[in-house]
């Protein structure tokens, strides 16, 4: 079985001003990454709250598929 993976993209902060790379810009970078290495992506992932505060949804709920890949009879 060949191996699947996620793309995740989400903001680096709060105040747009001081955003480094735009979550447009890292899908971007992170398609090109996989298409040069052949990944196949079978989902993305965009989270649009900065990781300053606990509670990242998108990032639990990706964490929680990557888990039940491992354990599909757990869900």
């Amino acid at each position: 079985m060949k191996t699947k993976y996620f793309l995740y993209a989400r903001k680096s902060t709060e105040d747009e001003e001081r955003q480094v790379m735009s979550i447009e810009a890292q899908l971007t970078e992170l398609e090109e990454f996989a298409k040069r290495e052949k990944l196949e992506i079978s989902e993305r992932f965009i989270e649009s709250k900065s990781a300053k505060k606990p509670g990242r949804e998108i990032f639990n709920a990706m964490i929680a598929k990557i888990n039940e890949s491992k354990n599909p009879l757990a869900s």
